[in-house]
């Protein structure tokens, strides 16, 4: 009986050891996201060449007058290619533009560019900024081809990427193949990394707010009028008019499109004027700032002809760190997103 017992505690002694270093080792690394191919015209193809051609593009300033300013002088990767400032005075002349610059993600799946879906796709949308004088202010991109030819790289680029070199064309085709690139479905939302509080926010999120930000990018592509203003001036060609713009119906008038949630925490301020500092700000809006006016979204009407979201102080705080989960860190770190080395640049 005692050999017994002293066999059993001798066996419990080997392999208590062996338990402990079981429970104390990580957990194992969540499984990458399935990889995803973005869709892409016929008509411009994404080539490993062409994306590779638009990102040193995207990145360069010879795109612009004064040699200055790039594409991603306004869409900095590490804020999910916005700036941070409420409108960019980044351009060629530093007057402050009229609207915020927008996100870049997951844009092979965006039907329309602009805050009023004033393009189509993100080959005529390239031609907005480098065109306009207060961007990039190049009217005519026929003038950017000598350049190009003239540079120590750019010339084997293009020939790498299409057949007839450089032209016109081929230099918005290889911005769009390039920004098609541009995936981000690696967030602790997307891997199901969520704790209690975000559990609840993610209950808030689905009640209030779904409906517009539907599906897998977290944007219906919409455009809607959420209350931001009662009066909408004729200015500057109508711009406050939003999609009202573009499509001259008074039915659109004060709408704007729908952004992507995914890496909201990253892309303050907000609204297509980025008048919301931040986050607090925004869901104070839907709270209590929301103002009527004839397209107001009829979500926006609540009972009674109350205005605005019904949420809980409790609500918002739980919402604000379900949005938080929505930042995806390998979008931002990625570096296959950023500037080109130096030495690739031929600088």
């Amino acid at each position: 009986m005692t050999r017994h017992l002293a066999a059993t505690w001798l066996l419990i002694a080997l392999l208590l050891p062996a338990a402990c270093r079981r429970d104390s080792s990580p957990p194992p690394a969540p499984e990458p996201p399935p990889r995803v191919e973005p869709p892409a015209p016929d008509r411009n193809p994404t080539t490993p060449a062409g994306a590779q051609l638009g990102r040193h593009l995207f990145y360069d300033p010879i795109l612009s007058a004064n040699g200055r300013v790039s594409c991603g002088t306004c869409h900095k990767q590490a804020l999910a290619f916005t700036d941070g400032q409420r409108v960019s005075t980044a351009g060629v002349t530093g007057k402050p533009l009229l609207r915020h610059t927008p996100a870049l993600i997951n844009m092979a799946w965006v039907p329309a560019l602009f805050w009023d879906g004033g393009a189509t796709d993100l080959e005529s949308q390239a031609f907005g900024p480098l065109s306009h004088p207060d961007e990039m202010a190049v009217p005519d991109l026929r003038a950017v081809v000598p350049k190009l030819k003239a540079h120590a790289t750019y010339p084997d680029l293009f020939d790498a990427a299409f057949a007839d070199g450089i032209t016109v064309p081929n230099i918005v085709r290889a911005l769009a193949q390039f920004q098609r690139t541009l995936l981000s479905r690696d967030s602790p939302y997307d891997r199901g990394e969520l704790g209690e509080v975000e559990r609840r926010g993610l209950a808030v999120f689905k009640q209030h707010c779904a409906r517009c930000h539907a599906g897998v990018d977290l944007t219906d592509h919409g455009y809607h009028n959420n209350g931001l203003d009662a009066d909408f001036s004729p200015a500057h060609e109508h711009l406050a008019w939003g999609r009202g713009r573009i499509t001259r119906k008074p039915v659109d008038i004060g709408k704007y499109r729908t952004p992507t949630l995914r890496n909201i925490a990253l892309t303050a301020p907000y609204m297509h004027d980025g008048r919301f500092p931040d986050l607090k700000a925004v869901l104070e809006h839907y709270r209590s700032g929301v103002v009527d006016s004839p397209t107001l979204d009829e979500r926006l009407r609540g009972a009674g002809g109350r205005l605005g979201l019904a949420i809980s102080d409790a609500g918002v705080a739980d919402l604000r760190a379900f949005l938080q989960r929505l930042t995806d860190r390998s979008f931002i770190t990625n570096p296959d997103y950023g500037p080109p080395l130096r030495a690739d640049r031929g600088d």
